[in-house]
């Protein structure tokens, strides 16, 4: 990746508009969807300078990793592992605290 400018990338992200649906179309194609497991994985991913009144998805929350309260996205990962050994991400939400609902329910909604 070292002709690839951090602005291409953000470029490129910002002309596609990828969606959850988007990740798992492909994935499908190259997993075995009959008798595997599925998990949820919980991260933060840590925003230490971003401001919560200034940036829509940014709030605190707990983490596991730092055992305390942080600033940062909560980002809400589906992963499936087949028969075969193959881990998967195949879905994701970034957790949105105005639409005032539990984690859980999210789960129940996939």
């Amino acid at each position: 990746m070292g002709d690839v400018s951090h602005d291409s990338v953000n470029r490129f992200l910002l002309r596609e508009r990828y969606e959850p649906k988007d990740l798992f179309n492909i994935i499908e194609k190259i997993i075995n969807l009959a008798g595997g497991i599925l998990s949820v994985d919980d991260t933060v991913i840590e925003k230490i300078y971003s401001n919560p009144k200034n940036a829509e998805l940014i709030g605190y929350f707990w983490s596991g990793k730092a055992h305390k309260t942080i600033i940062g996205l909560n980002l809400i990962t589906l992963y499936y592992s087949d028969i075969n050994g193959n881990s998967v991400p195949i879905n994701y939400k970034i957790y949105d605290k105005k639409e005032e609902k539990q984690k859980t329910i999210i789960l129940e909604k996939w």
